[in-house]
């Protein structure tokens, strides 16, 4: 059976941009605007305060994972009263070097490993509308682990070292999310794939995409009835069962199109429709243009 959640992250395509050492000591702090793109943060050793735009201040502690899907602005301080340095991370250039705030010289309070990832995907803000928009994630060993092996990488010019992090920061993404508590989650797939009832219907979509399903037989495998299903589903994924189902046939057949070795045919039974004209009409109305245009714009 196919994992929903797999399948997500596999068609965000993520990479890692850019990582670097972060250390804070006395007073200070600093707001980030706006950024848009993921985000992530580790910390490796102390302790710290995290203010993201929408949602409660933070304390984190090492071991700690912060993941922002779609980065809101947000303040990141020591304990002190400080005036934040404000930072336009789409403008300011990248340091090279480990960041320092506060007090220069001595020990510092806290040390992170911070960074943004790329996700390919065209399908970016679809997919990450389905996570929660801060992950925060604690007392998990795995995680734990692996932050220690960023931590080491990131201090060492080892040869490889890039590659080596960018494939520790995206068992990171995945380990992170595994570990999120979906019950506590917002709308989204996390949330989904934690109700026992509706992850059977959602492996069901994702596992047989070119089946023609209709809200009854979705409602069947979640052991519902069809009212009891819809609503369900619709207040814990945050979009109707159908249109949900719609939007990841189009975000595979999106996949399938820039690949270009299938032909149009193939592409429309893959996910679920009964001819090539049919999928490109319901395409067309999803996408704004043909797949064979968006094809060919890939």
């Amino acid at each position: 059976m196919n994992d929903p959640l797999s399948e997500v992250i596999a068609l965000l395509q993520p990479r890692t941009i850019f990582s670097k050492s972060i250390s804070g000591a006395g007073r200070w702090a600093v707001r980030y605007s706006d950024f848009g793109q993921p985000s992530f943060c580790a910390v490796l050793e102390g302790s710290c305060r995290l203010a993201v735009d929408g949602h409660r201040a933070l304390t984190l502690e090492a071991g700690d994972f912060v993941l922002l899907p779609a980065t809101p602005g947000f303040t990141i301080s020591g304990f002190e009263p400080a005036t934040p340095t404000r930072i336009d991370p789409k403008v300011t250039r990248a340091p090279t070097g480990e960041v320092r705030h506060g007090r220069r010289g001595g020990r510092p309070d806290v040390r992170l490993l911070g960074g943004y990832f790329v996700f390919d995907s065209p399908d970016a803000a679809l997919l990450v509308s389905l996570l929660p928009a801060l992950i925060h994630v604690r007392g998990v060993e795995r995680l734990s682990i692996l932050v220690r092996l960023v931590g080491e990488e990131s201090s060492e010019r080892r040869s490889g070292r890039e590659l080596v992090l960018t494939r520790l920061v995206e068992v990171l993404l995945i380990e992170a999310l595994r570990a999120t508590s979906g019950e506590d989650a917002p709308p989204g797939l996390l949330r989904g794939l934690a109700d026992e009832r509706l992850a059977a219907a959602l492996r069901q979509m994702h596992g047989q995409l070119a089946r023609s399903w209709t809200v009854a037989q979705l409602a069947k495998t979640a052991a519902l009835s069809r009212s009891a299903f819809f609503d369900r589903f619709s207040r814990t994924v945050g979009v109707p069962p159908m249109e949900y189902l719609l939007a990841w046939r189009m975000a595979v057949a999106k996949d399938l199109l820039r690949r270009r070795d299938l032909g149009l045919a193939e592409v429309a039974e893959r996910v679920g429709y009964g001819s090539a004209s049919t999928f490109s009409t319901a395409f067309s109305r999803h996408v704004g243009q043909s797949p064979g245009r968006y094809a060919r714009g890939q």
